[in-house]
């Protein structure tokens, strides 16, 4: 590809439920633009886009992957996306640094859950977009149908640009609804053919309404239109184009991205109606400096700034930085400045990436996307500016992980490298954590499901090398008393020679919830001698992290120290140690002990038809509703305190219960004293864990 400006780059998402042919329809467009020789299939593991391996056995796309095209002097960056739930951070990140979308549909199943997901996300992004409704070579595929689904499900002007010829295993090609011209595929070949007299009328009928649509965004055109004056395909184009540019119009074509029909208009759609970098609005960001608000033109003349919105580990190149250009120009060889770390980083090659394919490129203008290698304190969401101009930019927010489970190594002794390895997939993906809980002695891996998780844990394999097993996470749970005791411990030994001898009298009181614990030495007249009295408080304090009731930790307690005894020989600070810890035993039995289990405030987004059902399962799960509020026309924020212990599943619970259309969030309230069956419960599986 040889030199390219700014008004000659479109950057565009396919995005769409999973299964509606997104992979497909880029490979399609790959083959089209001869930017690959060959077609491949996502059931052959053949696809540019879907080529790593768990992509490859699974047949999902799992990651965002650039493709770019060349079609009639322009670039496209065309971005694949995930239509999973599990990897909609992909689609969140991707649609960040978009200038437009293809939202596919499926001619069968019409808008779909994650179709509504995506469409939100890119209403957020104020992205015009262009509909294609793919498939329409399966059996049962309807057109009207699925537009109707459109219609009904999002507030947006959808208009028919084409019509079908055919349908099902006859499905041959389009009607060009601007152009009145229908156009036949055969074998990757396009031919206008004269439209079909049994479509005629259908084809006025739209047409119709196409042209209505039109002329309703622009004064001009209307007032022609209303005199029944002609529109010309010109004006109509140049309408079109406005319209969807500025959302007022979502155009809406159709084809089959495995028989490869009608692609090559939808190439051209995309030339047409969708923006350039250069029509889009400027960017925005905080000079960190002046602490004010500065804007950026999408120019080469401006200062450069970036904004690196994928990083992949990789085991044998190291980190790569996936970058979209919003002014200025990134050159190869040269220094740049990461406002966010505030850090240089050295930029040697840069790649045009085709999959996983790698193009040396010497330089980036403003508008486009490219590859960087090796920028050694780089992740995703910083921004990249020259020093002198400095610019922050917005970051993506992304959705904080809501199912966790534990993982260690297979291997005893990959400690170690389990943890670095760890470490490589969270700088690749916002959603994936990694947390050590020491006080449950596990390493939690957090995501957005589970089929998330099971990926990351064959990445472990595949690409560094080691084994893992995964279990169910444990509760943080905590032991605390309820009421007061007095008691003594003593430690006597003799056994020849010097002996041991220490003897505490300690009140043990409750506190108040998140007090921890507090030692107070009430001693008068030397019955402790000073010197023991901190062994005393260090015995305590070891043996508040193993409750007596199922080896929690113990919280929320105060230990007074107010008598005792001492030998003058035998009494030492261990002697003393193990005494006190001898008293903390007894004296927290006979307090009336409690476990406490960790309480979550939890907010569930959903749809108002769902919920009666999803309040009525938070119910089930020993929740307290706090309250319900509106969120637009259709949606509820449902907020209830919730026990960790009944959320462990909630993300597969509650995609099963709202059919995909719901989301939550949850944060630590407080810990909370559980019921008494709760509590059998619990002790009796610690006994079990300890046998």
């Amino acid at each position: 590809m040889g030199k390219i400006t700014t008004g000659k780059i479109k950057n565009v998402s396919l995005i769409a439920h999973g299964g509606a042919g997104k992979t497909s329809l880029a490979e399609a467009m790959l083959f089209d633009s001869q930017s690959i020789n060959r077609l491949g299939k996502v059931g052959d593991g053949t696809t540019v886009s879907d080529y790593d391996s768990e992509e490859i056995k699974r047949k999902i796309s799992i990651n965002s992957t650039l493709a770019p095209i060349e079609w009639k002097s322009n670039k496209i960056n065309l971005i694949d996306t995930p239509g999973y739930a599990d990897f909609i951070s992909e689609v969140k990140a991707v649609l960040r640094i978009s200038d437009a979308a293809i939202v596919l549909v499926d001619a069968l199943a019409g808008a779909e859950t994650q179709t509504g997901k995506v469409w939100k996300m890119a209403d957020e992004q104020s992205l015009p977009r262009l509909i294609f409704i793919n498939k329409m070579d399966k059996e049962n595929a309807d057109f009207e149908k699925a537009l109707e689904s459109l219609k009904n499900t999002f507030e947006a002007s959808f208009v028919a640009i084409q019509l079908p010829v055919g349908a099902n295993k006859d499905f041959k090609g389009v009607i060009d609804l601007v152009k009145m011209k229908s156009l036949a595929f055969k074998n990757g070949k396009m031919a206008e053919e004269a439209i079909p007299d049994d479509l005629k009328s259908k084809v006025d009928e739209y047409a119709k309404v196409l042209i209505e649509a039109v002329a309703e965004t622009d004064d001009e055109l209307l007032t022609k239109y209303l005199e029944e004056e002609t529109l010309t395909p010109e004006e109509i184009i140049e309408g079109l184009k406005k319209a969807t540019k500025s959302g007022e119009i979502v155009p809406v074509f159709c084809g089959s991205a495995t028989e490869n029909i009608g692609i090559s208009p939808l190439l051209n759609a995309i030339i047409e109606y969708l923006p350039s970098p250069d029509e889009r609005s400027e960017t925005t960001g905080l000079n960190p400096k002046t602490k004010e608000e500065e804007i950026r033109k999408p120019a080469e003349s401006e200062p450069f700034c970036a904004l690196v919105f994928k990083t992949l580990s990789d085991p044998y190149i190291g980190r790569l930085n996936f970058v979209r250009v919003y002014s200025g120009t990134l050159k190869a060889d040269s220094q740049i400045y990461n406002i966010t770390t505030k850090r240089r980083e050295k930029v040697g090659h840069m790649f045009q990436m085709l999959g996983k394919e790698q193009k040396d490129v010497k330089e980036a203008i403003a508008g486009d996307i490219v590859a960087v290698p090796k920028l050694s304190n780089t992740h995703t969401g910083d921004t990249l500016c020259d020093e002198p101009k400095p610019i922050m930019l917005n970051k993506t927010v992304f959705p904080v992980p809501v199912f966790s489970i534990a993982v260690e190594p297979k291997s005893k002794g990959d400690d170690e490298k389990l943890g670095s390895s760890l470490t490589k997939l969270t700088e690749e993906d916002p959603t994936f954590t990694v947390k050590r809980e020491h006080e449950i002695g596990q390493t939690i891996i957090s995501g957005m499901g589970s089929v998330h998780l099971e990926v990351k844990i064959n990445k472990l394999k595949q690409k560094f090398g080691v084994e893992a097993t995964t279990e169910e996470r444990k509760i943080a749970y905590k032991e605390t008393i309820r009421g007061t005791s007095k008691v003594q411990g003593k430690y006597k030994k003799q056994s020849g020679g010097r002996g041991q001898y220490g003897d505490v009298w300690i009140e043990f009181q409750p506190l108040s919830r998140g007090t921890g614990f507090e030692f107070e030495n009430k001693i008068f007249g030397g019955s402790v001698p000073k010197q023991y009295i901190p062994a005393v408080e260090k015995g305590l304090k070891e043996a508040i992290i193993k409750g007596v009731l199922a080896g929690y930790p113990i919280v929320d307690i105060k230990a007074i120290l107010y008598d005792g005894s001492y030998h003058a020989v035998d009494s030492s600070e261990m002697a003393f140690k193990i005494a006190a810890s001898m008293a903390f035993k007894k004296g927290i039995q006979e307090a009336d002990p409690v476990i406490l289990e960790p309480i979550l405030n939890v907010e569930v987004i959903v749809p108002e038809n769902t919920m009666g059902t999803v309040i009525g399962d938070l119910n089930s799960k020993r929740g307290k509703i706090l309250g319900v509020d509106p969120i637009g026309d259709s949606y509820e924020s449902v907020r209830a305190q919730v026990p960790e212990a009944e959320m462990k599943k909630y993300a597969t619970e509650l995609r099963s219960m709202a059919h995909g259309n719901a989301s939550f969030s949850f944060e630590f309230a407080s810990y909370e004293e559980a019921p008494y069956d709760a509590q059998e419960k619990i002790i009796a599986e610690a006994k079990k864990e300890k046998k």
